[in-house]
């Protein structure tokens, strides 16, 4: 029963509940659940204070962003020209430390620098809340527009290169580590990349990868350079960095490295070519996913941020209770925030919460130092209710509404830029290979080596021209493959599907078993090019 003095957000959760189709689309739907539900929870308890500013309408809308983060002159500046193919307005490249910016390339119609306190005063753009780390960020933020087709779909963030060494840290004047944890928490991709020539991972980058400790789930490794080395050191250096790496980040599943060279420079050593070509080629289709998994990802972070605040509200409330209301404040104060572990523990249990929902508990008990705790909120269940209510409920339907958007829009991914070289012609990855080898030829490719074939298909003893299943089984199976595979170039060499196999289909059969064991893919169906001579024109195309 509602009292008469029902709050609106009271009387929309109720219409929610009878007819839950009010969100147009999911980036709508989160929004209003995170203005409706999860904002007040996170205002009454000061989460802003302690964690992460508040929500923006465009943090809601805006395009997915790449950050790119590594030590100076690993190549981010370069890495962003070679996907854009164009430079871009404030762009400095060197061996020195040139990107001291943090700098947001993004679409625009006209090319141009925006500053940083510009920037921030900016509605439509999702950088409003970095005013709050100071003027010596905001002098060295901006946003270079330009129109550029890779930029229609993603945007792209470069930031000052991680510098090796003590001296230059004190320098910065703002807190890199906040800043670049405040991106992290709002892109869709985190990009390190690291010199194959001279990888060191400084204290510096440590700590950077260490703030960007929830989010490894965004984070790929690109180990960039790697032509400039032998495939020995190359084999050392990728070692080095994947046992560096397991000290820094502690997940159980290995971060997904990529090797090359991303710059349109010719290779130094192209003895590794294939391997750079393939890796280039998953990352390129790693970020072309980015658009069509973008409400996918506002909605992971929505849940992780309704977590933490759920527990943080938790913790002030129990802090309040603790308090006296009159004599000796501050001895109880400095008391709580010293046992702050035990209230974790106490929360874990009474509310069975995993203890890795919990804010880091050094970081959690100097934010508390700052603060007053007679002005903290005690316990309000309504307000914890309505979150609990967006995570069992609408996070569900949102989820759904996910997998429809993803269904109905037209495949969305990256074009443009570097991204057109390696989509189809002569020069896209694995082209003229495998089962498209002779692709271009007019002979049909198989011919080549029919003669070798022909030998072996007399000695099955053929009867009209034709080998049985059981006769060719034996043959086939000398090449060890297993039957799945055995069975599937079997379809493909059937071209006519009577079950039996003539010389052509024969040598058809042994050209997919040679492909095969050299490393490459079958096609899900025959390409036209493999198809042999005296069947063409007339295969039915079931």
């Amino acid at each position: 029963g509602a009292d008469p003095g029902t709050k609106p957000a009271t009387m929309f959760r109720k219409n929610l509940k009878k007819d839950p189709e009010l969100f147009q689309n999911v980036s709508e739907g989160l929004r209003r659940l995170y203005r409706t539900k999860l904002f007040p929870l996170e205002d009454t308890y000061r989460f802003h204070d302690f964690h992460s500013p508040a929500l923006e309408d465009a943090d809601f809308d805006n395009k997915p962003m790449v950050l790119l983060v590594g030590q100076y002159s690993t190549g981010k500046t370069t890495f962003i020209r070679h996907l854009m193919e164009q430079d871009f307005p404030g762009m400095r490249i060197g061996p020195e430390p040139t990107t001291d910016c943090f700098i947001s390339v993004m679409h625009g119609e006209q090319e141009g620098v925006i500053p940083g306190n510009a920037l921030v005063v900016d509605p439509k753009k999702p950088f409003r809340k970095l005013n709050a780390f100071g003027n010596a960020f905001l002098n060295r933020f901006m946003c270079a527009q330009l129109p550029n087709p890779v930029l229609e779909s993603i945007s792209i963030i470069d930031t000052p290169g991680i510098l090796s060494g003590e001296k230059q840290r004190i320098s910065r004047g703002y807190d890199f580590a906040a800043v670049l944890e405040w991106f992290a928490e709002r892109v869709d991709r985190i990009i390190l990349l690291f010199d194959a020539h001279k990888l060191d991972i400084s204290d510096e980058f440590s700590e950077v990868i260490r703030a960007l400790k929830n989010h490894e789930d965004k984070m790929r490794v690109v180990l960039n350079k790697a032509d400039q080395i032998s495939t020995q050191q190359l084999m050392r250096v990728y070692g080095a960095l994947m046992w560096s790496l397991g000290k820094i980040i502690n997940t159980p599943e290995v971060v997904r490295v990529y090797i090359g060279s991303f710059w349109a420079q010719p290779l130094l050593v192209a003895d590794n070519r294939k391997l750079f070509e393939a890796e280039e080629n998953d990352l390129f289709l790693d970020i072309q996913s980015l658009p069509r998994n973008a409400s996918l990802r506002k909605l992971n972070d929505l849940i992780k941020r309704a977590r933490l605040a759920k527990v943080h509200a938790y913790i002030i409330s129990s802090l309040k209770k603790e308090m006296p209301s009159v004599f000796g404040k501050d001895s109880k104060k400095k008391e709580l925030i010293a046992n702050l572990g035990e209230i974790y523990t106490k929360i874990e249990k009474e509310h069975q919460i995993s203890p890795g929902d919990f804010p880091n508990l050094a970081k959690m008990q100097e934010l508390l130092n700052g603060q007053d705790f007679t002005k903290f909120a005690v316990v309000k269940p309504k307000l914890l209710e309505a979150v609990e209510d967006m995570l069992a409920n609408d996070i569900a339907r949102l989820m759904a509404m996910v997998r429809q958007e993803e269904a109905s829009v037209p495949s969305q991914s990256v074009k443009g830029g570097a991204f057109e070289g390696t989509m189809s012609g002569p020069f896209g990855h694995g082209y003229g290979e495998g089962a498209s080898e002779g692709i271009d030829e007019v002979e049909w490719v198989v011919g080549r080596d029919k003669p070798a074939y022909d030998e072996v298909f007399y000695t099955l003893s053929p009867i009209n021209g034709k080998v049985s299943g059981a006769t060719v089984k034996q043959h086939m199976q000398k090449s060890k493959l297993p039957n799945t595979v055995l069975g599937k170039i079997w379809k493909l060499a059937d071209v006519d599907k009577d079950g039996l196999l003539d010389d052509e289909e024969f040598a058809l059969a042994n050209h997919l078993i040679k492909v095969k064991l050299e490393g490459h893919e079958l096609p899900p169906t025959l390409p036209d090019h493999l198809i042999p001579p005296s069947q063409r024109g007339t295969v039915s195309c079931e």
